[in-house]
Order: C-alpha cells, then structure tokens, then sequence
C-alpha cells in the first residue's frame, strides 16, 4: 500500500469535522471534484468506505472514525514539524555547540544562557569544557560552533576571533597570610602556589608575569577548575593568579577564607568570541553569537586598588 497522503487526510477531517463535502471545499479552498478525488483515492487505498454519503451530512464509518484519529495525530505532528524547522530557520530553535573553560562556563555563561532563554527558548547550547587550543582545534575541524577562548590566538581563515572582555588578574591569598596591600613576583615567587596547568595560556600568561622579574616558579599543584583552586587558597595550601570580572556583593564562606590584592604590575586576561564565517553557521548558531556580543565588554576593567578584601562576583579561565 503506498503512504498516506497528508492532503487525502486534511479532507476527510475537514469532512467529518463540517459535515459535508461542499463546506469541506469551501474551508479548504480545493474544488469540489477535488474534494471528491482525495476521498475516493484514500478510500480505495484503505480497501474500505470511510464515509457514508447522507443527504445533509456525511458520516465517519467505523473505519473511518478509526483513521480519523490517526489522522488528526499525524497532522498535529505534521504541523509540529513544519514549526519547527521555521524556527530553525528562523533563528530562533535549534542546538548550538559551545566550547569553553570551566571558569567561563560557570561564572559567565549563565547570564548569557539565561538572556538567550527569554529571547529564544527552544535553542538549546550544547557545552563542552575545552582549553583554548582544543576549542580552535575543534571550531576547524567542525565539531564546534561557537568558543570562548584566550587571547591572543594565532590568525587563521577557518576561525574568526574578536576580543569579548579584558579582565584584571588578582592575586588569591589566604586569609593567614601576612600579605602587602599589592603583589609582585618578587614577594610572591617564594610562596606555595596553585596554578592552571602547563597546557594552558592562563599558565603562560602567569608564568610571563612571573619571568617579567626574573623567576621561574614551579607550582605546589596544577588544576584547570577555577572553584577548586579557590577552595585550596581558602585551606591555607597556596595562592592562585585568577581574573576577576567584577567586585562587589557580600563575602561568601569559601571567600571568606580568602584575601584579593591587586598585581604589580598588572595583569590582565583577556577573552575573545571565535567562530566559523558566519554564513556557514545556521540561525540558532548566528543568534547565540548575537547574545553573547551583547555582552561584550563595554568599558576598561576597574582599577582594583581599593578595598581588596571584597569577593568577586565571578571569575573565569
């Protein structure tokens, strides 16, 4: 038996739902010998009558009340899917592949994800925690759409990478220590330390601020999640060089085992956007991309000279 015709199916329920065939042409816009066509092929398709013929109305027989209701089902289903796919088309439905640090992904992501949600609920991001480099590699290779990544990355005409926001690094020292109102690498390079580890550019760009003064300091531990670091800091076992995107709001348990001082000099990290050419990304990707650049870094980071001991809203890699 051929498949059914989702045509054939609108007819008879616009049949059984008004009553008669001439009502069913109006409301569909089809003539009425069309009307009649798409009922009599369903039916000798089916091998059975589905409609008896009465002189004001036409009834469902029992095979046809039976086919009406997988009727009205696979048409609810297909205009589901016709939905659907608009919105995919549209920009506003559809999965996204993101690749980032845990940091990012923590501290940063939610009010991105939560803006996208109210303006586009059904596109859903698909997070991966990547370094750097394994997020590039990955937007190449087309297994990504979108990365958040360090600064600087190599140029390359597969990835496009524009700056997203600059963020003072800070140094994370706990609460015990008897610490300057700014670190240097001169008074910090003896101390136990915890750093991101060797693969990374926080680890470099750590370890360049370090050489800026002659040192070349080997870490107590190597860890790439930026909340385990800060539980070490707060237990006494070292210090951490983390950015800081904001301060303020009140200190909570695990900062309170903490203490923050600016650097000196200073340092910053630096967070860019990359992606694919954008006529290679689908809608939802392109829409993503569009609430992300929202929040892009608008002004130069504070100064954190004053009151250092405050916590930072967020912190990422």
């Amino acid at each position: 038996m051929r498949a059914l015709n989702l045509d054939q199916l609108q007819t008879l329920v616009s049949i059984a739902d008004l009553g008669t065939f001439a009502a069913a042409s109006r409301a569909l816009h089809l003539a009425p010998p069309t009307v009649s066509l798409h009922i009599a092929e369903l039916e000798a398709r089916m091998g059975v009558p589905l409609l008896e013929r009465g002189p004001r109305r036409a009834l469902p027989t029992a095979a046809g009340a039976a086919l009406l209701d997988h009727a009205r089902r696979l048409l609810k289903e297909a205009d589901e899917a016709a939905t659907t796919v608009r919105r995919i088309a549209q920009g506003r439905a559809g999965k996204v592949r993101l690749g980032t640090s845990t940091g990012v992904i923590v501290h940063l992501l939610p009010h991105v994800l939560g803006t996208l949600a109210e303006h586009a609920p059904d596109i859903d991001v698909d997070l991966a925690i990547l370094g750097s480099n394994e997020t590039i590699a990955r937007l190449q290779a087309g297994t990504l759409d979108i990365g958040v990544v360090a600064l600087p990355q190599p140029a390359s005409d597969e990835v496009l990478v524009t700056p997203w926001r600059s963020d003072p690094m800070m140094a994370f020292l706990p609460s015990g220590w008897q610490v300057p109102r700014s670190i240097t690498p001169d008074w910090l390079a003896g101390k136990p330390l915890i750093f991101n580890d060797a693969s990374t550019r926080m680890y470099r760009l750590t370890m360049a601020w370090f050489a800026s003064a002659g040192h070349s300091p080997r870490a107590r531990i190597e860890l790439n999640y930026t909340l385990a670091m800060k539980s070490l800091v707060a237990a006494g076992y070292g210090a951490a060089l983390l950015p800081m995107e904001e301060v303020g709001g009140p200190l909570s348990a695990l900062d309170a085992g903490m203490q923050l001082r600016p650097l000196k000099p200073a340092l910053v990290r630096t967070l860019g956007i990359a992606h694919r050419a954008e006529a290679r990304l689908d809608a939802a990707a392109r829409e993503v991309l569009t609430v992300l650049r929202g929040f892009a870094q608008k002004a130069p980071p504070r100064r954190m000279g004053a009151n250092p001991r405050r916590s930072p809203r967020s912190t990422a890699r």
